[in-house]
């Protein structure tokens, strides 16, 4: 048996050389019959030690007999039965080569997922610290199921409205529209009911009309049925969050989209290559993007603004310019900026705030209730009324409400009544 260095070399020395067999030989030191097998070898030698057989061999008849009474018999037990006394290890080895000849054939199935067909959508959580949060708010993370093209970014709260904003800026992102978004049973985007169609949230389902896309809800406890996003949220927190550190979630989300811009140029071993090999064949089979006007998701209120010229939003609080108390205002938020107008005019415009519970002022908001407020107090001095006798009637009071919301009437009630009820004894009246 010579090795494959000699046989290449026999061979080259023939064919490219010229050599004749005899000259092979003896510069080799080898006969002259191996360097023409060598020569008329059409194959690689390759080394195979001749089997010597194995103890077990003897009583193989006797194993397969067991199998067949049951295939998913112990080797333990079959050592039992046919009296083995020698070492449990080869006889195991060898019930594990004939085992599978008597099982069933139980073959698992593959999923595939054709281009645009869906994409994994779940909220995660980071184990992080972020300066003045007390809780670290949700992160969205979508995943296509064809292409793997992960993006994700953090939001202020998993309210149905963040949700869907938080939904259309990653589709905005992505440029398509994949044709069914799969969801567990998140309580901002719908519940699963079994057997019939989900229930899903008044914004979530508003938004599916405008998409025109399906939406999948997961049964309960079901985190393998949307696998790919559950993996996408595990390798986040082993591969993106080491070593770093945020100032906000601003900052948060700055990182997370540049390494996101990252990770999918590289090559995925399920689908032997990257996301970015497939993007273009997953977008192209996609729902186009609708036209969805600026403002039309996300947050929206009316109210009449009250003499506490702050409006809530969530759980905070944000100030309106003070001019326009009494009369009706339209509060729109979405996940940046949050916007009060009043009949189509500008009156408050402010930075969404993550923290909760806050009040957010704004400086001109609050020169210009001091400005109203000094007025009014020189009206009351100009007309000579001070003291206790100065508090302005319901009547007066009524009447300001009226003029400020342009004409609205609202109800009278004499003080009197007030009276009563916080002193109802008779005999003090009487007095």
């Amino acid at each position: 048996m010579i090795t494959v260095d000699d046989w290449a070399e026999i061979r080259r020395l023939h064919r490219a050389e010229q050599m004749p067999i005899k000259a092979i030989a003896r510069l080799m030191g080898i006969s002259k019959n191996t360097v023409r097998r060598a020569i008329r070898a059409t194959e690689v030698p390759k080394y195979e030690r001749a089997a010597t057989g194995s103890i077990v061999d003897a009583v193989e008849p006797q194993i397969r007999a067991q199998l067949t009474l049951d295939a998913r018999m112990p080797a333990t037990t079959i050592a039992e039965r046919i009296g083995w006394t020698n070492s449990i290890t080869v006889l195991r080895d060898r019930v594990r080569e004939l085992r599978p000849a008597y099982l069933p054939v139980d073959p698992t199935s593959r999923t595939v997922y054709e281009p645009g067909e869906l994409a994994q959508c779940d909220l995660w959580f980071p184990p992080i610290v972020l300066p003045g949060l007390a809780e670290v708010p949700p992160v969205l993370v979508m995943v296509s199921g064809y292409s793997r093209w992960s993006l994700a970014r953090m939001i202020p709260s998993r309210h149905a409205q963040d949700l869907v904003l938080a939904t259309w800026a990653l589709l905005s992102e992505l440029g398509a529209v994949p044709k069914a978004l799969v969801w567990d049973n998140e309580g901002g985007v719908g519940k699963y009911r079994r057997g019939r169609a989900p229930v899903l949230s008044a914004q979530y389902n508003a938004l599916r009309g405008l998409l025109t896309t399906r939406m999948i809800i997961l049964p309960p406890r079901e985190p393998e049925s949307k696998g790919i996003v559950e993996r996408t949220n595990e390798y986040l927190e082993t591969s993106f969050l080491p070593g770093r550190s945020f100032a906000g979630p601003d900052d948060f989300n700055a990182q997370l989209s540049a390494w996101f811009a990252l990770v999918n140029q590289r090559r995925k071993r399920h689908l032997q290559c990257a996301p970015a090999d497939r993007i273009a064949a997953d977008r192209a089979a996609m729902l186009p993007l609708p036209p969805i006007e600026t403002g039309q998701l996300g947050w929206h209120n009316q109210i009449r603004l009250p003499r506490d010229h702050w409006v809530r939003l969530d759980t905070c609080d944000y100030s309106v310019d003070p001019r326009v108390i009494g009369r009706r205002v339209n509060v729109h938020a979405d996940l940046e900026r949050v916007t009060i107008r009043c009949e189509d005019r500008l009156v408050g415009e402010h930075a969404r705030s993550w923290a909760p519970h806050q009040t957010i002022t704004d400086p001109g908001h609050a020169e210009t209730a001091r400005l109203l407020r000094a007025e009014a107090a020189q009206a009351k001095l100009a007309t000579g009324r001070t003291g206790p006798a100065a508090t302005p009637t319901a009547t007066a009071v009524t009447a300001a409400i009226n003029a400020a919301g342009g004409g609205v009437e609202v109800e009278e009630r004499p003080l009197s009544v007030y009276d009563h009820l916080t002193d109802p004894d008779p005999r003090r009246e009487a007095s």
